[in-house]
């Protein structure tokens, strides 16, 4: 039975080639090494505050001249804002429509853009430049001085009779953020210089034999984009879409945001930091989900040898853990009939 168990050649040898090599190993240190400084900010400026904030949304705070009063409602916090709360689930059901329709618009155009720039064309730091200035100087106070002079949306006469379309078509509820999204397609543009950078990165990552190869077959530059770039640059996409949502979830010009700014210095009783923090926590959970949910319909499929050398690593560890019961059990066998002999003695 024990040398059904034992592993064969063709495994020991796979299971040496898996085995990180020095190389590996330094790398994997030095990786470690650069990413310390985050993992030390993230759990002194971001664990902390994710605590404090969840202890705040169990409680309806009150900052008083003897300090921080803190009285215990548990969940109520999160029932009012659900059940009575009239602004903040419909903003947040804008939010979730707007940011759905309106991030795959702004990486198709990053992709798009990243592609032309990518091209041996002349001047192509400058186009790079002009594409990144709004990152650098659209946000903030600026963008919304901006966007209060209307430089951030299209005219009203352009975009009427798309908004009019729509409204003629869906429900009031999916109509409005679509209608704003055409309003404000400057605006959302003007949020795609980061993507657009991390796609030129990875575009020019990619080795130009294969198209050569790809186009000596006769693949033509539509099966090159299909075949070639998008699945290698699939990652990236993945990649952007989180920043998207993120950067889109956390701007200034979000409502949301607004929303819970005014309930944390409001100065009623039923509001406060613990209602604030409440708001703040739901708002997280839907940004999450969203996230989810664009990471299940983009992330890259595993490879097939990939698939196949994992499984190939489950069966030698189960392998590895039947000889070894085999082994403590032959091993108690052997110990008790030593000792038996030596009784009989």
């Amino acid at each position: 039975m024990s040398k059904k168990k034992k592993l064969t050649k063709e495994q020991k040898q796979l299971l040496k080639q898996m085995k990180p090599g020095r190389l590996a190993k330094r790398d994997a240190r030095m990786g470690i090494l650069f990413i310390s400084p985050w993992i030390a900010g993230a759990l002194l400026f971001l664990l902390y505050p994710l605590v404090t904030s969840f202890q705040y949304a169990l409680n309806n705070v009150r900052i008083t001249p003897m300090g921080i009063d803190f009285n215990f409602v548990g969940y109520g916090n999160f029932t009012q804002i659900l059940l009575s709360d009239a602004d903040f689930p419909t903003q947040l059901i804008d939010y979730v429509v707007s940011t759905v329709i309106s991030v795959p618009i702004i990486v198709v155009f990053a992709l798009m853009i990243g592609i032309m720039l990518n091209q041996p064309i002349k001047g192509k730091g400058v186009f790079r430049l002009i594409f990144f200035l709004p990152v650098i100087i659209v946000s903030g106070p600026i963008l919304g001085m901006l966007n209060e002079e209307g430089a951030g949306s299209i005219t009203a006469l352009d975009t009427q009779a798309i908004t009019a379309a729509i409204k003629g078509v869906l429900p009031t509820a999916l109509a409005t953020p679509i209608s704003e999204i055409f309003e404000n397609m400057i605006t959302i543009l003007w949020y795609s210089g980061v993507q657009i950078l991390i796609f030129l990165s990875a575009l020019q990552k990619i080795d130009p034999s294969m198209y050569e190869a790809a186009k000596i077959d006769g693949g033509s530059g539509w099966e090159c984009f299909w075949k070639i770039t998008l699945p290698t640059i699939k990652p990236m996409i993945l990649l952007n879409i989180v920043y998207t949502v993120v950067f889109i979830s956390n701007n200034d010009q979000n409502a949301i945001i607004e929303l819970i700014k005014n309930a944390m210095f409001s100065g009623t009783k039923e509001k406060g930091y613990g209602y604030a923090s409440a708001m703040a926590w739901l708002y997280s959970i839907v940004v999450l989900l969203i996230v989810g949910l664009f990471a299940l319909l983009f992330f890259a499929k595993k490879d097939v040898y990939e698939k196949q050398v994992k499984k190939a690593k489950r069966q030698m560890r189960k392998d590895q853990r039947e000889i070894k019961k085999i082994r403590r059990r032959s091993a108690r066998n052997a110990a008790r009939q030593q000792r038996k002999e030596s009784k009989a003695k």
